[in-house]
């Protein structure tokens, strides 16, 4: 932990612990507000590599569409012109849902109904250009190669039997005589698509399992420093377009090298396990949690301001001390707090700054307590 001068103003939360209205603490509360992993995502881990693996295709795919859309305007004077047509409001209905993805609580499901719309669409130009006759019933396969970059095998499983479901309807709602006549019309298409599902999972697996190794980490299963360096280039580039704030949370856990001198690093490996997951189950699906040191985490809160993420710091910091962990060990931590503000850019290190010298202040100050750094001109909350 570095303390590193700022020109904030750290302040307490203070909060009565007997207050029946007061934040959310105990196991009970936790499961209440814990994320429910879905049939596409196994848990928040996969959820967030499942995001980060979006931002990295959104670019590619809208650079396929653009190839789909010169392939249908080139082979207009022979096919027709309605195809081209088709694509827009597909278009403008995935620019929607990459927009909202980042707030839900399922991001998982508007992604999945994302993928089935590009395959409606193509079905749709692809229908219009003549169905079983024409060579681009074929680009149904376009969109399966990404589903096992971003889906569990359940997912894959459904995408790939959505699509084979378009290329019959295409292929019978178009032409039926000229399928029953010709079956090969369907046949290749089919397999086509069985094939790049066959042969693209395997290898994304081989990719995600080396990625996962590299950002995650072991004990916690939380990310790792690697993965913060990325993602806050990231959020940087996003808040300049937006203008939404980004909150930063950083803890420590109190007096942690006596629970290793006392109990030994197996009963503090377990410590840290619990402590992950109690801060994972406070967080919204889109909030990203690391460890950067040995009892040091860091949270990042897209779109969350600084008295939010104070907030939430409160509630991290009431579930931790709220009963023993690693088999009855009483445990507490210090916050610090910082977020940028609405409309500027997200400067990661300034950012940083001022919550690690609020956690510095914490410490100091008596520990299990937490301290935001509030820069000039950012008022409190009444």
């Amino acid at each position: 932990m570095q303390a590193q001068a700022t020109q904030a103003a750290s302040l307490t939360i203070e909060r009565p612990r007997d207050d029946p209205g007061s934040l959310p603490s105990g196991r009970e509360e936790l499961e209440a507000c814990a994320p429910v992993a879905s049939w596409l995502c196994r848990d928040d881990l996969d959820r967030e590599r499942m995001l980060d693996m979006e931002e990295r295709v959104r670019p590619v795919r809208q650079r396929a569409f653009a190839i789909i859309v010169l392939a249908l305007v080139a082979t207009g004077p022979w096919l027709g012109w309605w195809p081209v047509l088709f694509v827009i409001p597909g278009t403008l209905a995935f620019a929607a849902a990459d927009k909202l993805m980042p707030r839900l609580a399922r991001p998982e499901y508007m992604m999945f109904a994302s993928w089935v719309g590009s395959g409606c669409v193509i079905a749709g130009a692809v229908a219009l250009n003549g169905g079983p006759t024409v060579p681009t019933l074929s680009w149904l396969a376009i969109p399966v190669i990404t589903l096992s970059s971003r889906f569990s095998m359940r997912g894959v499983t459904a995408g790939v039997a959505i699509n084979i479901v378009l290329v019959l309807a295409v292929a019978f709602g178009v032409n039926t005589h000229a399928v029953l006549d010709d079956p090969a019309l369907v046949i290749a298409p089919l397999a086509l698509i069985l094939c790049v599902a066959v042969l693209s999972t395997p290898l994304m697996r081989s990719d995600i399992q080396h990625r996962s190794d590299a950002v995650i980490d072991p004990l916690t299963g939380m990310l790792n420093r690697k993965a913060l360096d990325t993602r806050v280039v990231e959020l940087a580039q996003q808040s300049t377009v937006t203008g939404e704030p980004v909150g930063l949370i950083v803890g420590d856990l109190d007096h942690f090298k006596s629970i290793n001198d006392t109990h030994g690093h197996a009963v503090g490996d377990v410590a840290l396990k619990e402590v992950a997951y109690l801060l994972r189950k406070q967080l919204r699906a889109f909030d990203l949690a690391y460890r950067i040191g040995g009892e040091e985490f860091l949270i990042l809160l897209p779109g969350s301001g600084l008295d939010h993420a104070a907030d939430l710091a409160e509630r991290l910091r009431e579930a931790i001390c709220a009963e023993p962990l690693a088999g009855g060990i009483p445990l507490t931590m210090s916050f610090g707090v910082g977020a940028s503000g609405s409309g500027q850019e997200f400067a990661y290190n300034t950012v940083f700054a001022q919550a690690d010298a609020a956690l510095y202040e914490a410490k100091r100050n008596g520990r299990d307590q937490v301290r935001v750094s509030r820069p000039q001109g950012i008022p409190a909350l009444a």
